[in-house]
């Protein structure tokens, strides 16, 4: 539940991937979460301004039209999206691309391959405490 609005939490999740897609969304069902899936970034960014927006954004960096971080460049530069918490999933693990996701505005960052209760933690934190919500 989305302690909000006491309603299930929209996550918007943004991977090219379409068998993590599935994943994601059934790893997020255990939380009654309902999940937007794209498979781009343009789509996702049109998914993020529809309405109702999404709660949260598990976002990838490797996408086919644009690349993660220009999609959270994006977000962030958009008034009513700046609130929006951001996970980065991604394979890049290094330190230098981790913090660079985390200074464009991504409030977490999670490598592939993940451990789903990791994953589900860090989107339960978000939900509850909004951004910046993780140490």
């Amino acid at each position: 539940m989305n302690p909000a609005t006491n309603e299930a939490p929209r996550i918007l999740v943004i991977d090219d991937d379409s068998d993590l897609l599935r994943l994601v969304t059934l790893l997020l069902k255990r939380i009654d979460a309902e999940t937007i899936p794209a498979e781009t970034g343009t789509a996702g960014l049109k998914a993020a301004t529809a309405d109702p927006r999404p709660d949260l954004l598990i976002l990838d960096l490797m996408l086919p039209d644009m690349d993660g971080f220009e999609v959270l460049r994006r977000i962030r530069a958009q008034k009513e999206l700046d609130r929006l918490p951001v996970i980065i999933l991604s394979a890049k693990a290094d330190p230098v691309t981790i913090r660079q996701g985390l200074e464009l505005g991504a409030d977490s960052y999670v490598t592939k391959p993940y451990i789903a209760n990791n994953l589900i933690e860090r989107v339960r934190a978000l939900l509850i405490g909004g951004r910046r919500a993780l140490p």
